[in-house]
């Protein structure tokens, strides 16, 4: 068994195991459970439409299930934050839209994605929650719950919660996929074999990219600020990538679509301002490969340019080694389960830059796990 310094690495390393337990609650064997399949039944609406409700980590959770529904299941999907939906005010009820809302939070009891799941229901709109805590308020109270099983989380930086969800959203779009007859069973029987493998495959990865990543925390220490791209499903980990690393080491940090770096962040780029790049691919999907294609062409342009880069790609992709300063090797997976394995070594790289920058890692300053409505001042 491992020691541990502190609760974020051991968590980061309890994530292969949460996401087994979390998948053994919603997948039989190869199939999906049909008691799941009619409870999930219960909260969509015949008009395909679903909002996201979400804050912080879990939102970006949420903008990584947006493109999961749309793609999978041809769901129309917009996300927004918790605390923008719960102050925009009621509307005539009979004009409004009235999609689905799916909340998504850890603790179950965060105020803004809380406010947001009861304005859904003074609506009369039908309610998913997906949280880590049992019995937590949402859980009571959505329609629907669809519990995780990562266990307790102690360090304040989100790590395995936040694959977790990854998972999760990935079964409730088989589920929605396989209800609307957009999986045969064949194809939903490959999603789920797919699956099944990342827990081992995150598993073995695990050492490679704690070594690697203290290295280039040692690297880039010095670094005024980040900014992190990705195409597609892989914008949302750029974002949760940016995050972590504000949140764990107070370096400033950015997520951007990568296409959006010529259209003004580029002027950023410099000695200082590394970049970090998501430039894995699944090429069985040819929208995957595009997007691909696209950012190498991007990493060319940044090698000409002098810039620092950190990209994460395919192991053995000589390639994108060849035009990145660093490249993190990521086992081949399929297009919509990269994101839960090329978090983790962004989670390790924030974790081991907190170390270089003598944070308490465990507990940063002014974060709380849950945020939670305060009592008024007396």
């Amino acid at each position: 068994m491992q020691n541990f310094a502190h609760e974020m690495l051991r968590e980061i390393y309890e994530q292969p195991e949460a996401i087994r337990r979390t998948l053994d609650l919603y997948l039989r064997g190869d199939g999906l459970k049909p008691d799941v399949a009619k409870l999930l039944a219960g909260w969509s609406i015949p008009e395909g439409e679903i909002l996201i409700a979400a804050s912080g980590s879990s939102r970006h959770s949420g903008l990584a299930a947006e493109i999961l529904l749309e793609d999978l299941c041809g769901l129309a999907v917009d996300v927004e934050y918790a605390s923008e939906y719960s102050c925009r005010g009621r509307h005539d009820r009979e004009d409004a839209r009235h999609p689905s809302v799916l909340v998504l939070s850890q603790s179950g009891e965060t105020s803004d994605t809380l406010a947001a799941l009861r304005e859904a229901r003074l609506r009369g709109q039908k309610t998913l929650a997906i949280t880590n805590a049992a019995g937590s308020s949402m859980e009571r109270e959505a329609d629907v719950s669809m519990p995780l099983a990562a266990g307790v989380e102690r360090a304040i930086p989100a790590t395995k919660s936040f694959t977790c969800q990854l998972a999760a959203l990935y079964v409730l779009a088989l589920y929605e996929g396989a209800r609307l007859g957009r999986m045969n069973p064949a194809a939903l029987a490959r999603h789920i074999a797919e699956l099944r493998t990342l827990p081992d495959s995150i598993a073995a990865q695990l050492d490679g990219w704690r070594e690697q990543m203290a290295g280039l925390a040692r690297t880039y220490k010095s670094a005024a600020t980040f900014l992190y791209l990705g195409r597609g499903i892989h914008y949302a980990i750029s974002r949760e990538g940016a995050l972590k690393l504000k949140e764990a080491s107070y370096v400033h940090a950015e997520g951007y679509p990568t296409g959006e770096l010529m259209h003004g962040p580029n002027a950023l780029v410099s000695d200082l301002v590394p970049l970090v790049v998501m430039a894995t691919v699944d090429t069985s999907l040819d929208g995957s490969v595009m997007r691909y294609e696209k950012t190498l062409q991007l990493l060319r342009d940044m090698k000409e340019q002098g810039a620092k880069v950190i990209a994460i790609a395919n192991a053995g992709d000589e390639e994108v080694g060849g035009l990145a300063s660093d490249c993190v090797p990521v086992q081949p997976a399929a297009e919509y389960l990269l994101p839960i394995a090329e978090v983790i070594p962004l989670q390790l790289f924030a974790y081991f830059m907190a170390l270089e920058r003598g944070v308490d890692v465990d507990r940063p300053r002014n974060l709380s796990k849950a945020v939670v409505e305060q009592p008024a001042a007396s």
